[in-house]
């Protein structure tokens, strides 16, 4: 989703604001100034239902953990707070013994998965992996539905770049799930 800069009033506006404030449609809270986005477009909208059907039905079947999609919101830092919105993140019950919580989730993912739009920009992409991996998410994937790409990263240098004939595999908890990049881009 593209990011733009909300105006706000009240000055620096910490996560528990941004939750109070109900459903302002899809934002991220970026070091306290809420940054909204851009509706998902069909083929983002496509590929995350896909994934989370088949990534929220692997982990069901194994009853491994919580799958959640929309933009859930992920604490990166405090004061000032940062929030990202995921399009897709899995937390094993190891890391959420309790389950999904009402609010932000304040404990990084096993994965986290993003889906590219075509006005992404990769200076800001990669912002996003850094975020993501400064507070302990294991893997990360970047899905780009133009180059028709899975990018898997499992630290910032490591990056391993999946097309057509190579199959995306789970790790950790997600051990055993597979799925061919091929049949995650097909219509």
């Amino acid at each position: 989703m593209t990011a733009h800069p909300m105006e706000t009033t009240t000055g620096i506006i910490t996560g528990s604001d941004l939750l109070a404030m109900g459903d302002i449609g899809p934002c991220e809270l970026i070091d306290g100034v809420i940054v909204k986005m851009s509706p998902a477009g069909g083929l983002h909208g496509f590929i995350e239902l896909r994934l989370a059907l088949l990534v929220g039905g692997f982990i069901r079947d194994r009853n491994v953990g919580f799958c959640m999609i929309g933009e859930v919101g992920i604490y990166i830092r405090r004061d000032p707070d940062r929030i990202r919105g995921a399009d897709l993140a899995f937390w094993s019950h190891a890391k959420l013994p309790a389950g999904p919580p009402a609010g932000f989730v304040e404990v990084a993912p096993d994965l986290v998965v993003e889906i590219l739009s075509p006005t992404d920009r990769w200076p800001d992409v990669h912002q996003k992996i850094d975020d993501y991996l400064s507070i302990g998410v294991d893997t990360l994937w970047i899905v780009d539905p133009e180059e028709e790409t899975v990018f898997v990263y499992r630290s910032a240098a490591q990056r391993t770049a999946l097309r057509s004939g190579d199959t995306l595999a789970g790790t950790g908890p997600l051990t055993g799930f597979t799925l061919p990049v091929s049949e995650l881009f097909a219509i």
